[in-house]
């Protein structure tokens, strides 16, 4: 079966689902694609940031949320001092930060694009891209061998994105750095705000999410993690836990773990070139960044309404892409080396203060992006 579509786009998580439910809300017609099963986990930082959860204010979505608490402070824990706690105070439209776990953001996302005329389908795969005479990408070729054509195709399918793939999309920007992580879900952990916790050599977090639980992460270098997981994954993670944040560690003696590990051996992250000729990317297929600054989630739904306003706004779609990925980049770079800094794991309790400082003045362009 062929199908003619103004956009496809190849995933359907964060990115690809708000990307397609802006467009479809702009009045085009989409086709959106995700290989994965509706309402599935996948590994994930879970916490939104200011600007994501005014993003979701503005859709009109985040009352979804449900059964995912309001976050109103942040505790740094360091290995040198006293804990502090910072409140989170209203702005960007909304007074709280958020931390959902994925089954329900992703498909509160396919949802509102479903709502907005977007046509979802899951359990499908791309397989290779179409093309014309011109070398122009007009589509996509799935793996039951039928086709969909498109005037744009859209990969929106992560860092080792299919749609980057064929196209050759090029690396412009490489970073060095990568965090290693171990991370489980609890229940009846005693906390209501989020929690990072620095010692050196690795990090440690707690987010309360949906439904009770709190995620309760470890992240160290991908050599030290290899090291420790010779004795297992379970000790490995206790290990970096009681060393990173002992006062953590006492938070979970009441708790219980409700599922299995969950791993991420680490990725350097990058900046790919954001379109072509019939083509754009979106979320971690065009720029991704270690997970230590909590902030992928929020990238994605930043990234999605930028290339949404690209794509309907007014000229020609070259010019419109060129925009969005120099905006994009603009928007990125100050947290991105802050993140490599921070994913280095070489710094001292001083300069961890520093960098996380840096972290918090990169956050308040993409808040003044999305308020003002």
């Amino acid at each position: 079966m062929n199908a003619q579509y103004d956009v496809v786009v190849v995933g359907g998580r964060v990115a690809g689902a708000s990307t397609a439910m802006l467009l479809a809300r702009a009045g085009a017609k989409v086709a959106l694609l995700e290989r994965s099963a509706y309402g599935s986990d996948t590994v994930s930082t879970h916490g939104l940031m200011r600007a994501g959860a005014t993003q979701l204010s503005r859709w009109g979505l985040l009352d979804k949320l449900t059964g995912t608490p309001p976050i109103r402070s942040t505790t740094f824990h360091y290995s040198d001092r006293e804990p502090e706690q910072v409140s989170i105070r209203p702005g960007g439209g909304v007074d709280a930060l958020y931390a959902p776990r994925r089954q329900l953001l992703d498909r509160i996302l396919v949802d509102a694009a479903a709502d907005a005329g977007a046509e979802v389908r899951h359990g499908v795969a791309v397989t290779d891209l179409l093309r014309d005479d011109s070398g122009r990408v007009t589509g996509v070729r799935l793996q039951d061998r039928s086709e969909l054509t498109a005037g744009i195709t859209i990969g929106a399918d992560g860092i080792r994105s299919t749609v980057a793939s064929a196209t050759g999309a090029p690396v412009v920007r490489r970073g060095r750095s990568c965090s290693a992580v171990l991370y489980r879900y609890y229940a009846g952990v005693q906390t209501t705000g989020y929690e990072w916790a620095y010692a050196p050599g690795g990090a440690a977090g707690l987010l309360p999410t949906t439904d009770g639980a709190t995620c309760v992460f470890v992240a160290t270098t991908p050599a030290r993690m290899r090291s420790l997981r010779r004795e297992g994954a379970e000790q490995a993670f206790a290990t970096l836990l009681a060393d990173m944040a002992p006062s953590l560690t006492d938070l979970l003696i009441p708790a219980t773990p409700v599922d299995r590990m969950h791993g991420w051996a680490g990725a350097a992250g990058f900046f790919r070139q954001a379109g072509g000729p019939g083509w754009a990317l979106v979320g971690d297929a065009g720029y991704y960044k270690d997970p230590i600054t909590t902030h992928g989630m929020t990238d994605a739904l930043r990234d999605a309404e930028l290339l949404s306003d690209a794509l309907t706004g007014p000229g020609p779609v070259p010019a419109a892409l060129a925009k969005y990925q120099a905006t994009r980049d603009e928007l990125s770079i100050a947290l991105f080396e802050a993140t490599e800094s921070v994913a280095s794991y070489t710094w001292s309790l001083d300069e961890i203060r520093e960098l996380l400082r840096k972290v918090s003045s990169a956050m308040k362009a993409e808040v003044t992006q999305f308020v003002l």
